[in-house]
């Protein structure tokens, strides 16, 4: 005999789970806000540019610049992470080994 679905716990899970994604997506957003730098601009400001960032996106070859950009930031902030773990580390270099898994 099949057991049965309990359809509310299933749904209470995946509420739960939805809230905490988007709480990680809020916290992620403003590490990297604060990574940038951008956390030194006052809010309007920021607003603001990301208000014509989004109206430029319409364009693809914006986009691809974009993109390409942002990955050489993540790039250039795992190098520096690892560096600074190996330094720390005596030079022995297994904590920069690790590296950054972001």
């Amino acid at each position: 005999m099949r057991k049965t679905r309990d359809y509310d716990a299933e749904l209470k899970a995946l509420g739960d789970k939805a809230k905490a994604l988007k709480s990680r997506k809020v916290q992620q957003l403003g590490e990297l806000v604060t990574a940038t730098g951008a956390d030194a601009l006052d809010l309007d400001v920021l607003a603001g540019a990301l208000l014509h960032v989004v109206a430029e996106a319409q364009v693809e070859g914006n986009r691809e610049a974009w993109r390409s950009d942002g990955a050489g930031f993540f790039q250039r902030r795992g190098r520096k992470a690892g560096r600074s773990a190996a330094t720390d580390s005596g030079g022995t270099g297994e904590a920069g080994a690790g590296g950054s898994q972001n």
